[in-house]
């Protein structure tokens, strides 16, 4: 048992205290956490802008004149039904290399890239989320905000995006953990990530078992913590309720 400490205690020792390898790791921590978080955004913003056109689109879709606006707007709809198809049907990591690769060949930022790749293929995620909440708001609510004066936009914004941000808060903050271990494959594209710091220290140290250990131990705390953050989010959301 002792010979088993020694080990790993020298193991711990050749890996994170030696050269300060350690902060390979907090870099990485930093990256992961800088590239979730302008992803997560950038996914919210995105998916708001669709998940209202297709929301728009389909509930006016039932006795709507075919006016030269209204087909502009099918356009648009059918330019985002493209966009969700092509996103959710292909893998994250192509796409990001394709962004980092052909589309932003010219840049070195590998940080900012992967933030916007990950963001993009967050978004259509994001989208259908905000979109389900929005179709499961009763029309009488549409109805209600006629009734009050408002026109579409003004009923969508006092009426139904509250209720829909309410209904939808809980699976947004789940998309955020999926997004928080998607990001996992920035390395791919020379990004130092969590994920890529615990590689760096594995091909200087030809150990793997602590390195990869460390990284696994530190996205599971991470998730755990933001998993407790949306358990505690749902629970202020039921009793909102009563």
């Amino acid at each position: 048992m002792q010979a088993w400490f020694e080990s790993l205690k020298a193991d711990f020792e050749l890996n994170f205290i030696q050269g300060r390898r350690w902060t390979y790791l907090v870099d990485g921590l930093g990256a992961t956490l800088t590239i979730t978080l302008l992803a997560g955004l950038l996914g919210i913003a995105i998916g708001v802008v669709i998940a209202m056109v297709r929301s728009t689109y389909d509930k006016t879709a039932e006795g709507a004149r075919k006016t030269l606006g209204r087909r502009l707007f099918g356009v648009v709809d059918k330019i985002c039904r493209v966009y969700l198809t092509v996103i959710r049907g292909t893998p994250v990591v192509v796409q990001l290399m394709i962004i980092y690769f052909v589309i932003f060949a010219w840049s070195d930022n590998g940080t900012m890239i992967a933030a916007l790749a990950f963001g993009l293929n967050s978004g259509a995620y994001v989208a259908e989320i905000v979109r389900g909440g929005i179709m499961s708001i009763d029309n009488g609510q549409f109805e209600a905000g006629r009734s009050l004066g408002f026109n579409y936009v003004q009923t969508m914004r006092f009426i139904i995006i509250p209720q829909t941000v309410k209904n939808v808060l809980p699976s947004l903050a789940n998309e955020f953990i999926a997004l928080l271990k998607e990001t996992s494959v920035a390395g791919y594209v020379a990004v130092q990530d969590l994920t890529k710091a615990g590689d760096i220290i594995r091909s200087r140290t030809y150990s793997p078992f602590m390195p990869l250990i460390a990284v696994a131990l530190i996205y599971l705390a991470l998730v755990m913590f933001f998993s407790w953050l949306v358990g505690k989010l749902e629970r202020r959301l039921r009793n909102s309720d009563h």
